[in-house]
């Protein structure tokens, strides 16, 4: 039996839980199907339903819970889901500069437990010093192990919505840029995406040696040169070689 229906069919858990944990979130909603974000990502505490953005007027004095979806899961904000339930040793991810937990258990390629840390239901890989990693598993747990809630669940009067209001509820991981010593050449020279400072001393020692013979500087040399930009010195050489006289090609 997984997390969910062990939390679904226990009588331990409160009704509002049972439901989070169960409902499917982002559908369409039917009542709305011709309107735009009809996705149902909004969960109501007091009537234990799932809600798009167009059906909360009739709710906005009750507990509000906005679901997001992060790698194709659903999540809600650690702020959030710590005024209802003891958050404490559950893995938490930062996405879009807040920090969110899964309501569920994520399915596995394959169930392998070698060294490490890993969830007390599930045995999915964590980091220190966490042992779950859902919400669903943390219940399961204490519900398993304890034999009620008691304790870890809180009373909250007052769940409204962002005051920003309600966003499209995807979250995508934060980026995380490369720093410039990593992104050195091969070859040890100093560069950065793939750029190597050779080829852009050479390119100007060239522009530079242009420019002066458009403006009559015939006899100009570059008082420094790159040692290491044979492409300079071929074309210094190219530019300084003066023409002959012309000749006329024989007739036959």
């Amino acid at each position: 039996m997984s997390p969910v229906q062990f939390v679904s069919s226990s009588s331990h858990a409160p009704s509002w839980l049972q439901l989070l944990l169960t409902e499917k979130f982002y559908n369409a909603c039917i009542i709305h199907e011709e309107a735009k974000k009809n996705e149902k990502n909004v969960y109501c505490l007091d009537c234990c339903i799932s809600l798009c953005p167009h059906c909360l007027s009739p709710h906005r004095s009750h507990r509000l819970l906005q679901i997001r979806r992060y790698v194709y899961h659903d999540v809600i904000r650690l702020d959030d889901a710590a005024k209802l339930i003891d958050c404490t040793s559950v893995q938490s991810y930062t996405t879009n500069s807040a920090k969110v937990v899964f309501l569920n258990q994520r399915p596995q390629a394959r169930n392998f437990r070698g060294s490490g840390n890993f969830c007390s239901t599930c045995d999915r890989s964590l980091q220190d010093p966490y042992h779950f990693c859902s919400l669903s598993c943390k219940i399961n747990y204490l519900v398993r192990t304890k034999g009620s809630l008691s304790g870890y669940l809180f009373e909250c009067n007052y769940l409204p919505l962002p005051e920003c209001g309600l966003d499209d509820g995807l979250m995508t991981p934060d980026s995380v840029l490369e720093p410039a010593g990593s992104a050195r050449t091969s070859s040890g020279s100093g560069g950065y995406g793939g750029v190597d400072c050779r080829t852009t001393l050479a390119c100007t020692a060239t522009t530079e040696i242009v420019r002066k013979k458009r403006t009559g500087g015939s006899g100009f040399r570059p008082p420094c040169r790159p040692a290491c930009s044979p492409v300079s010195e071929i074309s210094a050489g190219l530019m300084n070689r003066r023409k002959g006289n012309p000749q006329r090609s024989p007739l036959y």
